[in-house]
């Protein structure tokens, strides 16, 4: 895995606060950033989320519709499988729920695919993309996203590692069957819940090697 240094500074880590979060996971003051390769550029003229698979109404939002969809707030926790976590993150968006509605998911849909800029993807249960506390966000801490934390737009899924909170959506598909995400092809677990420390899904095996090529911009550290 790489990192570029010039954004990466050692978490600082909050000790007396651990016994508050899931297992094996120190609470940091900071929020880390790790990349493989360039953030992609955003350009609000040509920008678009696309919604589709099992819906029934497939969908290509531009900038200016994504921008106007009604808003939600959500305090929530972030845990990386690298073992730091963030409390309190005040995020701002769309709620996933809505994003179900306005497609018209198909009662044959039970899986989620996110996609990323740069070919990255994560994959989650339809149950979890709905959860009260998922969304898809705008902003963090009162403040519009950084494009290093995933701006313009990126998923939000505290009940999992941050690996499946991809940054950089640009599309979500819905499907009957699961299908890996980036990650999981390389032997995270496919559920990836903190609470039950499900890094990796054959448990008795050594963490994945590093990666010596990622697609283009995906995050390379989960987070």
């Amino acid at each position: 895995m790489t990192a570029r240094p010039s954004l990466v500074k050692r978490p600082k880590i909050e000790a007396s606060s651990d016994d508050q979060l899931p297992p094996g996971q120190h609470l940091t003051r900071r929020w880390p950033v790790f990349h493989h390769g360039a953030i992609p550029p955003f350009d609000p003229r040509t920008w678009e989320l696309q919604v589709v698979g099992l819906v029934a109404r497939p969908l290509r939002l531009t900038w200016p519709e994504v921008s106007a969809l009604p808003r939600v707030s959500v305090r929530g926790e972030m845990h990386c499988v690298t073992r730091w976590s963030t409390v309190a993150n005040d995020w701002e968006g769309i709620a996933a729920r809505q994003i179900v509605d306005l497609a018209g998911v198909e009662p044959s849909a039970r899986f989620v695919l996110l996609h990323a800029d740069g070919g990255y993807t994560a994959n989650l249960p339809l149950a979890a993309f709905v959860a009260d506390d998922v969304l898809l966000a705008l902003r963090h801490g009162g403040t519009d996203l950084s494009l290093e934390h995933g701006a313009p737009l990126r998923a939000v899924v505290p009940a999992r590692y941050a690996w499946k909170s991809v940054k950089w959506l640009r599309a979500i598909e819905f499907l009957a069957d699961d299908q890996s995400g980036f990650w999981e092809r390389y032997g995270y677990h496919p559920d990836g819940d903190p609470w039950r420390e499900q890094r990796f899904a054959d448990e008795s095996a050594p963490p994945p090697p590093a990666l010596p090529q990622l697609p283009p911009n995906s995050d390379s550290v989960r987070e």
